[in-house]
């Protein structure tokens, strides 16, 4: 069975290690190349775009793909619309494996906000010093509040994507232990902490040390995975989906 794996998150090398050596799969992991020196995995793998909708439609029909599993970031939106239309066209079989959201746990002094720009509003106008985890690709909206103080945590270089007067660059990689993010916020005399909610344990740390520390932490919101798009929460549940569909396949 032809599988496409969308990855780039800690779930799709889950999964890839589960399909690896198996004679009944033959997979191919998809990484959108936005990372430099991604960690290598146990099975094929394609690095790059694919050129919207369209050309998603046209690579599943010439690799002959059976089922595509988008195990994608939480917060990679336009990829997941963008494969939910072209398994539609294409008559493929979509499965999104998400990891469960973080949730509120008593002593936390949560801010939940729909979106990137709700965040920056709410900072608010009095300057702080704000610790962003966010990625670099979101940045660019704080440069609407440029009277704040940002520790930026990003795996690439943050470069130009925010063009504010006051800057801390941090480039580091998960998973992150909560000691040393309790001992970082308390050095760098951060006020709040604004996050996605991405789920999982590699990056909760920041959130309990948050919590220990009394912070207030803005939180946006995930987006909704595609209408009509079955969910699951692990790697082993989407194997069983695989397991099932190939089953089922003359």
């Amino acid at each position: 069975m032809r599988i496409l794996v969308l990855g780039g998150t800690t779930e799709a090398s889950a999964l890839a290690a589960r399909l690896a050596n198996r004679a009944d799969f033959n997979p191919l992991l998809s990484l959108a190349g936005r990372t430099r020196d991604p960690h290598p995995l146990p099975i094929p793998t394609r690095i790059g775009g694919f050129g919207g909708v369209e050309g998603l439609t046209r690579f599943l029909r010439h690799e002959d793909i059976e089922a595509v599993a988008d195990a994608t970031h939480p917060f990679a939106a336009i990829m997941s619309r963008n494969a939910a239309e072209a398994c539609a066209r294409a008559g493929v079989p979509l499965l999104a494996l998400r990891r469960p959201p973080w949730t509120r746990q008593e002593g936390d002094r949560w801010i939940d906000v729909p979106s990137m720009e709700a965040a920056v509003a709410a900072l608010g106008e009095t300057p702080r010093r704000v610790f962003l985890t966010i990625g670099r690709m979101e940045l660019s909206h704080f440069a609407a509040a440029p009277w704040h103080t940002y520790l930026v945590r990003t795996i690439e270089p943050v470069g130009d994507a925010l063009p504010v007067p006051n800057v801390v660059a941090i480039r580091d990689r998960a998973p992150f232990d909560e000691a040393a993010e309790h001992a970082l916020m308390e050095r760098e005399r951060v006020d709040v902490l604004v996050t996605k909610n991405s789920g999982g344990a590699a990056t909760y740390p920041k959130i309990a040390a948050a919590r220990i520390l009394g912070l207030p932490v803005i939180v946006v919101a995930r987006p909704r995975v595609p209408a009509g798009v079955e969910e699951v929460a692990t790697a082993d549940a989407a194997l069983d989906w695989l397991e099932r569909r190939h089953a089922r396949t003359p």
